[in-house]
């Protein structure tokens, strides 16, 4: 290392400067610098994601090809370092729960169905405003639903499948809400009966993949113009309570448990559909293998949050508070902030003026914890 070599590090409470080359390490709100013989040993302890930039005022980087700690080489350039949480809160759910579906229609956001801590299954659906950061009510359901799977297409939101009770009375029912009207309308059902499958949109069709066992490898698609359903290649690894999404005309799955219940084997395979072809292939494995997650893709990444399952070094209370962000065009995972509050039990999730928004959810293991959080993030330069 070069005497000369100057290491800044920004940060609320200042910048500090480590201009001496005999100086060991320095530490500040959680970040620490370490020197060796050779270079410079980054760590930090703080909560959020560190960024990086060679100027003070100028674009700062999310350091994400690196884990925690990282090393980086010693030069004459001076560099500044920070952590920053793009975690966030906004208005709560006006009714607590969990096992629901959400979806985003028009810039608002709707927590469809599900159950409150009781166990009991609601018709209720709630609507988010985030120009008035305020939660209200819109025409329930025809019937209640857990574990459904709720999408938009062209200006209509479908709530899909799911489950009437807390058993396996599992259902085929398509309803199609428009925002206008306020009105559900029936539509044709699905192929087969399933719950806690995933849905993606591509154009004009919904795929709905896996789903509570016997269903775990079942696969179709609606066709939203002409309503009708169309049996597809089963995914090759059974599966449910996955998370799924839509990336330049391809369809992606991840995760969720191989068996029923939380406790079940859990996978954390990452499978993709080329529907002109008509074949699935395997993607690069998520990070953190479990079930119970919610995802969405945004500016060509998807990204992959919570889950619970068996107890175990990455959920030590069976809950799993990792965020992490799939590359399709790298094929490769990256590790992000984790959720302040970690939550299970939400299929669907909505992006909008830049942040992906999380609602509701269970706080612990099973069906009886369902809460009124709603945790949002901030998506803004991190997508590689």
């Amino acid at each position: 290392m070069k005497s000369a070599c100057i290491y800044s590090v920004a940060l609320a409470m200042g910048l500090l400067r480590f201009p001496d080359p005999a100086s060991a390490q320095t530490t500040n709100a959680g970040l620490r610098i370490t020197r060796t013989s050779s270079n410079l040993i980054v760590s930090w302890t703080a909560r959020g994601t560190l960024q990086s930039t060679s100027v003070p005022n100028g674009a700062w980087r999310d350091m994400l090809e690196a884990p925690n700690p990282f090393s980086t080489a010693s030069t004459n350039d001076q560099r500044f370092f920070r952590t920053i949480s793009r975690w966030s809160t906004r208005g709560r759910l006006l009714e607590a729960n969990s096992e629901m579906s959400v979806a985003e229609l028009d810039g608002k956001i709707y927590v469809i169905g599900g159950y409150p801590s009781s166990r009991v299954t609601v018709r209720t659906v709630q609507v988010y405003d985030p120009a008035q950061d305020r939660w209200q009510l819109t025409t329930p359901l025809p019937i209640g639903v857990n574990h459904s799977m709720s999408i938009a297409v062209n200006g209509k939101l479908y709530a899909i499948g799911g489950q009437t009770d807390t058993g396996s009375a599992f259902t085929d029912t398509v309803f199609e809400y428009d925002p206008v009207t306020t009105n559900w309308t029936a539509r044709s059902p699905m192929p087969t009966a399933r719950s806690a499958g995933a849905p993606a949109v591509i154009g004009d069709l919904i795929y709905v993949a896996g789903g509570r066992p016997p269903r775990g490898a079942d696969f179709a698609v609606y066709n939203t113009l002409n309503n009708q359903w169309t049996t597809l290649p089963n995914l090759p690894t059974a599966r449910n309570h996955l998370a799924a999404c839509a990336i330049e005309g391809k369809v992606y799955v991840v995760g969720g448990r191989i068996e029923a219940g939380f406790g079940s084997r859990m996978t954390n395979v990452l499978e993709m559909f080329d529907p002109v072809a008509g074949q699935w292939s395997t993607r690069a494995p998520m990070p953190t293998t479990r079930g119970g997650i919610n995802g969405i893709a945004v500016e060509g990444c998807f990204f992959v949050w919570g889950g619970e399952g068996p107890t175990g070094p990455a959920n030590p209370n069976g809950m799993f508070n990792q965020m992490e962000m799939y590359s399709a065009a790298q094929n490769r995972w990256y590790r992000l902030e984790s959720l302040p509050a970690a939550i299970h039990g939400v299929t669907g999730a909505a992006f909008v003026n830049g942040w992906i928004h999380a609602p509701g959810g269970g706080t612990a293991t099973g069906g009886s914890s369902g809460s009124t959080l709603h945790q949002v993030f901030w998506v803004g330069g991190i997508c590689p």
